[in-house]
């Protein structure tokens, strides 16, 4: 029985979407270590400085929480804390997320917020 476009299509979706919602494993968070020390790293390191702050335990804390960095404005205004959605649309769109905050690089590629996000999680 052969399926037509429309089913061939539907099924190559939802596959998709399946990969695309799976939990990262650790080849992601390696492939995240490489994006975040090629795009990420000038501005935060294991300490917070006056570039950006500290990722590390980043995962599940308050947003613009740590004492030690001066966060904008806008990103203190915002609530919640930071969960693999919240850091997926602020790395995607840091402006949108927090509009007149400083950081200024997004990540583009859905598959590359997901491996940084999991690489930052590995970070304690």
């Amino acid at each position: 029985m052969r399926m037509s476009r429309a089913a061939s299509a539907l099924l190559f979706f939802a596959a998709a979407l399946a990969l695309a919602l799976a939990p990262a494993g650790p080849a992601a968070a390696a492939d995240g270590a490489k994006i975040f020390n090629m795009q990420c790293r000038a501005c935060h390191a294991a300490k917070s400085s006056v570039a950006g702050p500290s990722v590390h335990g980043v995962a599940g804390r308050k947003i613009a929480g740590l004492t030690d960095f001066a966060y904008s404005a806008a990103l203190k205004a915002k609530s919640g804390v930071w969960t693999d959605a919240a850091l997926d649309a602020y790395l995607a769109a840091p402006g949108k997320f927090a509009p007149g905050g400083r950081m200024i690089t997004a990540l583009a590629s859905p598959a590359d917020r997901a491996a940084v996000i999991a690489y930052m999680k590995t970070l304690k």
